[in-house]
């Protein structure tokens, strides 16, 4: 039986892991881990990295970073795949430490102190996640392995954040203090976003459609979409306030349907102007570039020109279509935030209030889940569009 080697001189070592491993080791012990509050208003006490988990917290967490920063330079076969679950493993019992600091540091007789995080958790947290995206890119991971790492780390958060250990945390605090108000932000962000990206897609299809038919609109349409990209958001969510201030008065059935200066109306049609030009562009560009050896081929089967579109064109376009709605769909729930300036609603509101009242945790309630959700769209299309791709057939 042959022997299994382990080891390789021509594996080399791996520079991005030891540099991210070290900065993290710097950050999570020069800076807090975790912070102790009185109460909402009083500033908290920090605590670092010892203080907040004991010397046994302290060990786990400096032995995993300089593992890993071990590992990946040794010349060792698999190295990655065991980086990958350490690492994997390291990110899913993050929480963990919060409940240790927690247990370690809440004064029982208190009941309106809360913890909350620290910088030097985030950092780890950050660091550790570009650690996982360099070892799966080296790995070259699949989507399913990506999609099984994730759900485990995210499992693993969600059962640790709902047990009563993790309670006195400030951010867990202030989503039990409104958790109607926060389903109530998410549906309408989601509405907001993805109602923007829905009504943008089908006008840049009509639009890329007449550019192609007719070449002489291509600049007129492509020079007002552009321009609109141009004006800063918040100075179309201005300028649209007077106009629909106006229509609603004149028509008290605009102000039955909610249409008004504020609110949802003038910011669904900025965000509807602001899609537009990612929309247009990939959509006639998708559309032309498909391989005119293609279409002759269509032809010469006989296809019309209806066929043609249908069966040949916009399958081969879609990938690049489903890119724009990508880049859009991210670019929209990030500036849907913005829109709770001017009443829309959403999670910008947690944001703009938390500023208000110098509350951070309030601020991560709104800011956390809009992250989330352009990560979420991000992944998802991203897969939509891979899947949609056409491979060339082998003889």
């Amino acid at each position: 039986m042959p022997a299994i080697k382990l080891f390789s001189s021509r594996i080399l070592p791996n520079r991005v892991i030891p540099a991210l491993g070290l900065l993290a080791l710097v950050l999570v012990w020069g800076l807090d881990f975790g912070t102790i509050q009185p109460n909402r208003i009083v500033p908290g006490t920090g605590h670092g990295l010892l203080s907040a988990v004991g010397w046994v917290g302290a060990a786990l967490v400096s032995g995993t970073l300089i593992g890993a920063i071990l590992l990946s330079v040794m010349p060792l076969r698999n190295r990655f795949v065991l980086l990958a679950g350490i690492i994997g493993l390291a990110l899913a019992m993050l929480p963990a430490l919060l409940e240790t600091f927690a247990a370690r540091h809440l004064p029982e007789d208190a009941p309106y102190a809360r913890s909350s995080i620290g910088a030097g958790l985030w950092c780890l947290l950050f660091f550790l996640s570009l650690m996982l995206v360099e070892v799966l890119g080296r790995l070259r991971a699949g989507r399913g392995l990506q999609l099984v790492l994730l759900l485990f780390i995210v499992g693993s958060w969600l059962a640790i954040f709902t047990s009563d250990g993790l309670e006195s945390l400030s951010l867990v605090r202030e989503f039990n203090a409104q958790p109607a108000k926060f389903e109530q932000a998410l549906w309408t962000h989601l509405t907001l976003a993805l109602g923007a990206v829905g009504i943008s897609l089908c006008l840049a299809f009509l639009l890329a459609l007449k550019m192609i038919r007719s070449p002489r609109w291509r600049r007129p349409i492509l020079g007002v979409v552009s321009f609109l990209q141009t004006i800063p958001s918040l100075a179309v969510f201005g300028l649209l306030i007077a106009p629909l201030s106006a229509l609603s008065s004149a028509f008290p059935v605009l102000q039955d349907m909610g249409i008004r200066g504020i609110g949802w109306a003038p910011a669904l049609l900025a965000l509807i102007a602001y899609s537009l030009l990612p929309m247009v562009r990939n959509t006639f560009v998708a559309l032309t570039e498909v391989p005119e050896s293609l279409v002759d081929a269509g032809r010469g089967m006989g296809m019309t020109e209806r066929q043609l579109f249908r069966q040949v064109k916009l399958p081969l376009a879609l990938p690049v279509i489903i890119e724009g709605v990508r880049i859009t769909t991210i670019q929209a729930i990030g500036l849907t935030a913005v829109a709770a300036l001017i009443g829309a609603g959403g999670f910008g509101g947690f944001i703009f209030q938390g500023l208000g009242q110098a509350a951070m945790d309030l601020v991560l309630l709104g800011a956390l889940p809009t992250i989330a959700l352009a990560l979420a769209a991000d992944a998802l299309l991203t897969m939509l569009g891979n899947s949609l791709k056409r491979t060339p057939a082998t003889a």
